[in-house]
């Protein structure tokens, strides 16, 4: 099944609903960056809530990124998103290996970290970008960003967030975000509290195969939930190429690319995101010298 994002109303449209199953890419970003159970886990997290904030973003040329640096030993994360979505990223230290923590489950918050901060830039192609800041308060990262909500949105949004692994890779993930609307009342509150109280984690409504509507319904206690849109499809994807390579060898500068020239005689580089090795011969590098010149 492929991954998927639904935005629903709730309320009679004074609730709004996101939810998220994003397993695949995942898997996929495992994959790619070798993760260890726990970093999985937390990276997972970051990546489904980049999506679920990114898709609200407008601009075809609008893209998100997500810095979190905590005190753990996974160190800084950074993950960027366009609205379509498509989502990458990378950890510092991707092979993080801690014991269970006191319940038994990967200790996502030890290997982020109980302090740091959250780092949320929203580029829409105006003049400035939006820059948010939010301090880590638990390394759980849903409770962190329900405090960036707070603290930089000005907006009280219910996170969840939830990654299932097992000895094969990722079995389930995904989240939501629940945000209620100015014309919300405190009943509205104080039921969606319960209802999200009793419905149990993300992770495990998907590993045990409920919808992201039969998802929604569950953790608002609405059974008349208003599907706005269940046509987004998030996945993982890298954009890099030898031309954005290329650039970045022009930005190290003249002098620099001689070095290696004289040195080494070529280069290689290295895609943070996706892992793909970009090579480029002596030849090559001194077309680059010649660019730079000119």
């Amino acid at each position: 099944m492929p991954d998927k994002i639904i935005k629903m109303l709730a309320y009679e449209g004074r609730v709004s609903v996101i939810c998220a199953k994003t397993t695949n890419l995942v898997e996929k970003a495992r994959n790619i960056h070798d993760l260890s159970p726990v970093t999985t886990a937390a990276f997972g997290r970051i990546l489904t809530i980049a999506t679920l904030i990114g898709i609200d973003m407008k601009g075809e040329k609008s893209k998100l990124t997500i810095q979190i640096k905590g005190n753990g030993p996974m160190g800084m994360v950074v993950v960027t998103v366009n609205n379509y979505p498509k989502v990458k990223g990378y950890v510092a230290n991707p092979q993080v290996d801690i014991p269970l923590n006191e319940d038994g489950k990967l200790d996502v918050a030890k290997a982020v970290g109980t302090e740091g901060y959250i780092n949320v830039v929203k580029d829409m192609g105006l003049k400035e970008p939006y820059i948010g800041i939010s301090p880590i308060i638990s390394g759980e990262i849903a409770e962190d960003f329900a405090e960036y909500f707070a603290k930089s949105e000005q907006k009280n949004t219910a996170v969840a967030l939830g990654v299932l692994v097992n000895r094969e890779g990722v079995k389930s993930a995904g989240g939501y975000i629940i945000t209620p609307m100015p014309d919300a009342t405190q009943e509205d509150i104080s039921m969606l509290e319960q209802h999200i109280f009793k419905a149990g984690a993300i992770s495990k409504m998907l590993d045990n195969n409920l919808t992201l509507e039969e998802i929604g319904k569950k953790v608002t206690g609405d059974n008349n939930i208003q599907i706005i849109d269940e046509t987004i499809q998030p996945i993982y994807e890298c954009d890099c190429s030898k031309k954005h390579m290329e650039d970045a060898l022009i930005g190290i500068g003249k002098e620099e690319l001689k070095r290696i020239i004289e040195e080494d005689g070529k280069a290689e580089l290295v895609c943070h995101f996706c892992n793909k090795t970009y090579q480029f011969t002596k030849e090559e590098l001194e077309s680059i010298v010649d660019k730079i010149e000119k």
